[in-house]
């Protein structure tokens, strides 16, 4: 059985592609930082339904702390499939920005790309298959006032993205990223009211995280194997 690591699994659209991967056969390891419970709770509940499945805590932004948790991870064999979906928001228009919102928001994405990926990448080499797949937002496409510093952070993803696909197309690996829209979570009542839900997308209403999950999970199929250094959209029509 192949295994699948799900940063940022225990978040809305993260729990949506833990359970979409989990569906197609995957053994999925949800990643969270601080919110272990609720990874635990979800591995618990797909453990139920005859999937693979365990929890893992670490801080994407500490190298040596995930090198540490991914060297445990691989003791029984590589990961194949890398989902990146931590990332974090800390909206202010950039002249009131201090450099901490700053470093925080781009740690996390990018750094957090490098400290996940780079390790798990030789063993996935060696078995001449692979998944990997960022989850960056429309934010990296279209840019959004009071989000430099986050359509900063996912614009160089779609940049590693591309760049590391030519790395590894040879090995049987793809990499690709998938751009959310306005997708429906806890926090959206608040940043998006629905009367502007309606202006800002064309089908006028929010997605769903299982709009993203369905898309990584065909990404992380056999079917896939040909589609590789691609940004794809899931934002209901908004470019």
């Amino acid at each position: 059985m192949k295994r699948a690591l799900v940063t940022g699994g225990s978040g809305a659209i993260g729990g949506a592609i833990c359970r979409e991967l989990a569906a197609r056969g995957f053994h999925v390891v949800i990643h969270a930082n601080r919110n272990l419970d609720a990874a635990a709770e979800l591995a618990e509940s797909l453990r139920a339904q005859g999937a693979g499945s365990e929890a893992v805590a670490f801080d994407v932004c500490n190298g040596a702390a995930t090198g540490e948790a991914l060297l445990q991870l691989l003791k029984p064999g590589p990961i194949q499939v890398i989902i990146n979906n931590a990332g974090i928001h800390d909206d202010v228009l950039l002249p009131a920005m201090t450099p901490d919102s700053w470093r925080r928001v781009i740690d996390v994405s990018l750094n957090g790309f490098y400290n996940v990926t780079q390790p798990l990448l030789m063993p996935m080499i060696r078995s001449r298959w692979g998944r990997i797949v960022s989850i960056t937002s429309v934010a990296g496409l279209l840019g959004n006032r009071g989000q430099v510093n986050y359509a900063a952070a996912k614009a160089g993803l779609h940049g590693a993205t591309k760049a590391l696909a030519l790395e590894v197309a040879s090995r049987g690996i793809t990499v690709n990223a998938v751009a959310p829209g306005i997708i429906s979570s806890p926090m959206l009542a608040e940043a998006f009211p629905p009367e502007r839900i309606k202006q800002l997308v064309p089908m006028g209403r929010a997605g769903q995280p299982e709009d993203v999950a369905g898309l990584v999970g065909f990404l992380c199929s056999e079917q896939a194997g040909y589609i590789s250094g691609q940004v794809m959209s899931v934002n209901g029509g908004m470019i």
